[in-house]
Parts: C-alpha cells; sequence; structure tokens
C-alpha cells in the first residue's frame, strides 16, 4: 500500500514508519517538523508541511495516490493546552479537518488516527475498555474526542473508514537503537527519569504526591512504541473487512505509579535517581489503566512487551548511545 504519514518524523511516527517500510509498504511522511526530526526520518519520502496549510495539502494528494493515512500529528501537552487551548483547538482539530477534506477531495477512505486516553478524564472504573465515559478533564482531550466525533459522522456522511487507537502511555525504544523518543522540551516520565540517571546534575520532577492513589503519585498504563505501532499495522488490515468508524483503546492492563517506575528505572540503571517533588499540573487524571480486551479481539493484537523492566531496558539502551 501507499501510505501517507501525517507526522512521521516525530516518536511514535518514525517508529511507525520504519515499521510500514519493513512490511513493504511505500511511505510518504508530511511534518512539519516544528517537534518532529529531520534525522528521524530514515525511510520513506519526506514532505515538510503543516496540516493547517490547505494548498499544500491540495498539491501533496495531487502529486501522490495515497491508499490510506495515519495521523500522529498534534499538539500534546496537557499542561499547554490548559493554557494555550486555542492554539490545540486550531491544530488539533482544524488541522485534522483539513487533512479530512484534503482526503475525501482525493477519495481516499482508509484512516488510522493517534487518539487518547485523556478522552475518558477521570476513570470512573480501575479499567478502562471502549464502553467507559469519555469526559475529558482537558482541551488536549477534548480536541482528540472532537476528532473521534468527526469521524463518525465521516463515515456515516462519506464512506470513510477509520480506526481511533487511544493510547495510554507510549513507552521504549526501537530494540535496533536507531530511533527512539526525544522531545524538546521532554514532558515524559520515562525519558526524563532516564535523563536524570545520566546526568548527575538532573533531577526528576514529581508533579503531585498527593493524589488518591498507594504512595500519592500518578498511576498509568505503559505501552511499548513497537506493541503501539503493531495495533497500527492490524488497524489497516482491520478495514479491508469492517467499514465504519472504530476506536480501540491500548494498553498493557498495568498501573505503574511514578516511584514505581523510578524504582524500575533504578534496577535498569544501576544507580539512584534524584527527584523532586513539586505541584501537579493542571489536567492531570490520578490514575489511568487500560482494558484492551476489544483490541486484541477485534485486531488480534498481542503486545509483546508486557514487563515494565524490557520497556524500560528498550529507552534506556537509546538514551545512552545520544551521549556518544
Amino acid at each position: 500500500m501507499n501510505i501517507l504519514v501525517c507526522g512521521g518524523a516525530g516518536y511514535i511516527g518514525s517508529h511507525m514508519v520504519k515499521m510500514l517500510t519493513a512490511s513493504g509498504h511505500i511511505v510518504t511522511i508530511f511534518d512539519n517538523l516544528s517537534t518532529g526530526h529531520r534525522e528521524a526520518v530514515k525511510w520513506g519520502k519526506l514532505v515538510v508541511g503543516d496540516l493547517l496549510d490547505e494548498a499544500a495539502l491540495r498539491q501533496l494528494f495531487a502529486e501522490n495516490s495515497f491508499d490510506a493515512v495515519m495521523h500522529f500529528s498534534a499538539k500534546s501537552l496537557v499542561g499547554e493546552s490548559v493554557a494555550q487551548p486555542a492554539m490545540y483547538y486550531k491544530n488539533n482539530v482544524i488541522g485534522t479537518f483539513n487533512l479530512l477534506e484534503a482526503m475525501r477531495a482525493a477519495d481516499v477512505k482508509r484512516f488510522v488516527f493517534s487518539s487518547s486516553a485523556a478522552t475518558f478524564g477521570n476513570p470512573v472504573a480501575d479499567r478502562i475498555d471502549e464502553n467507559h465515559p469519555q469526559a475529558p478533564i482537558n482541551p488536549y482531550g477534548e480536541t482528540k474526542l472532537m476528532v473521534e466525533h468527526m469521524l463518525r459522522d465521516y463515515a456515516a456522511a462519506y464512506g470513510l473508514s477509520s480506526v481511533s487507537l487511544r493510547y495510554f502511555n507510549a513507552a521504549g525504544a526501537d530494540p535496533s537503537g536507531e530511533i527512539g523518543e526525544a522531545h524538546d522540551p521532554e514532558t515524559h516520565l520515562i525519558p526524563n527519569i532516564l535523563k536524570a540517571a545520566l546526568d548527575p546534575h538532573k533531577t526528576l520532577k514529581v508533579f503531585g504526591q498527593d493524589y488518591p492513589t498507594p504512595d500519592g503519585t500518578c498511576v498509568r498504563d505503559y505501552i511499548h512504541i513497537n506493541d503501539l505501532c503493531q495495533a497500527h499495522l492490524l488497524a489497516l488490515g482491520y478495514m479491508d473487512n469492517n467499514d465504519g468508524a472504530f476506536g480501540f483503546n491500548l494498553g498493557n492492563g498495568q498501573g505503574f505509579s511514578i516511584f514505581e517506575i523510578n524504582n524500575a528505572a533504578e534496577c535498569v540503571t544501576g544507580g539512584e535517581i534524584q527527584y523532586e517533588s513539586c505541584d501537579r499540573r493542571p489536567g492531570d487524571p490520578p490514575i489511568l489503566v487500560a482494558d484492551a480486551t476489544l483490541a486484541k479481539k477485534e485486531l488480534k493484537w498481542r503486545p509483546q512487551y508486557v514487563d515494565i523492566i524490557e520497556i524500560l531496558r528498550t529507552a534506556w539502551d537509546w538514551h545512552r548511545k545520544q551521549l556518544f
């Protein structure tokens, strides 16, 4: 298949591009490089452009014949979305609308969307499945939910099939060490822990120790990046036999607190990792843990990385290589 990957220079997108290429697909990456990295594009053809540029999108679809689109381009910082909601609605919602309209004009009918557990807000169950109420508590989650609503309407009115994959926390790096997680600024827990392990002058910032959790810190479900990408690959095949708009939750079904991840990282790195206590970040729910039963049943998805130590080790191997 000829596949367009929007945001293919970013963390998840670059891993996806590698897997698609290894599976025999032809890949075009569309990325404005605002948070992605040109050097992460080691496979496929890069087209630098922005989803807010309708003319650039028209040209992209006029010059290529795509069978499917994968969409990873989004602003994704919860705290920033609370402080600057206009930027998030413009980038995440209007940008996706422009992309869907370009697809509709070019008669491209298959779409895989990078959604988020942030659409669920504060959980009302220990494990979050697809029937859990979607009630976002921050603008980032709202923008992802708005796109899911758009996709349902586009399926009904225009026959555009889609799969929305709601990630919990992507983690780890490709075991080859070719690509990994690099954000600027870095807000994700695991890379910040590993950076603190590598640099004695850095400390891990722990945002909130007064949550209603066993040790007072946020609890999250961590899924290895390659397992996440494998689900996207399966979603493409799923649309061969299923028309409509679908949503699946992706996670390991295990929750780890910040301190539990920190302790596991100390086991992997072999050193003590210093931390400092900070106030809660606005918009952070205390617990988010997935029930991915439906994805396993419908997509035939089988995560390969189920041990948090193994996930951390792939990230650690990549981060250490960045020093040399």
